[in-house]
């Protein structure tokens, strides 16, 4: 029970990632606020985790909904003691023929919303005398990807702002650290298989990315989230954690 006693709040977990690290952490001990825009899947997460989970809805890029999570986490399970910045959103398109608006919403949902979840929950993770954050970034933020402008531009800042963000609150015992995931299979490549042409050969593809030949899984990502909240990595703040399977070891 690594977390015994801790409240924490995860971003986008209505799935994915942020569902098996919300599972996870349940397993673990703590008490889990499952934050994500759609409230009816996060709800759904939430009952299949018992009492020890809430389910909240909320847009990530809004500051007065952030405001009122974190209360909520506050009110509900008495402080906040881990945050994982985990929602996330990408679009294809170089920087020429990606919409103004649709950078926007991009750079709001997987960076603005790590400075908005950050700002108003690591005041109450200091009250608790220390804790730890954990922003998702990706590969993106060390690997080029062709016609991804906007996303690569956001995980390059997701993984920079955490650089910052941990020289900041080291003297508070706040960890900060992100994970930079390779392919991990979710309902987005799900998705994506209705819509490719040949959809044995787009599996292929993403499997072939990394030297293992496969896709990881969100549990495997959740794993390394969980050892970045408890106190087995005591002396680890502001480092990128690479988790895949050997794609930007080539």
């Amino acid at each position: 029970m690594r977390l015994e006693g801790k409240v924490a709040v995860v971003t986008g977990a209505a799935a994915g990632i942020g569902a098996a690290t919300a599972a996870l952490f349940v397993k673990e001990g703590a008490r889990v606020v499952v934050a994500d825009n759609n409230l009816e899947q996060a709800e759904k997460v939430a009952r299949g985790l018992g009492e020890n989970a809430l389910a909240v809805g909320v847009d990530v890029t809004v500051a007065s909904q952030i405001k009122r999570l974190i209360a909520a986490t506050v009110a509900e399970f008495g402080g906040l003691d881990i945050l994982v910045n985990n929602a996330g959103y990408g679009i294809r398109g170089s920087v020429v023929n990606t919409d103004e608006e649709d950078w926007d919403k991009v750079i709001d949902v997987n960076l603005k919303s790590v400075y908005l979840c950050s700002k108003y929950g690591i005041p109450e993770i200091e009250k608790r005398g220390g804790g730890a954050v954990v922003n998702i970034s990706s590969t993106a933020a060390v690997c080029g990807i062709p016609d991804r402008a906007a996303y690569v531009a956001a995980k390059g800042g997701v993984a920079s702002l955490t650089r910052s963000m941990a020289l900041d609150h080291a003297d508070k015992n706040i960890r900060i650290n992100s994970i930079a995931p390779g392919v991990i299979w979710s309902n987005y490549y799900e998705k994506m298989l209705k819509e490719v042409p040949d959809p044995d050969a787009f599996v292929h593809g993403l499997k072939a990315r990394a030297p293992v030949n496969r896709m990881g899984t969100p549990q495997e990502i959740a794993t390394m989230v969980l050892f970045l909240a408890c106190d087995e990595s005591s002396f680890a703040t502001g480092g990128m954690f690479t988790v895949d399977g050997g794609y930007t070891a080539r």
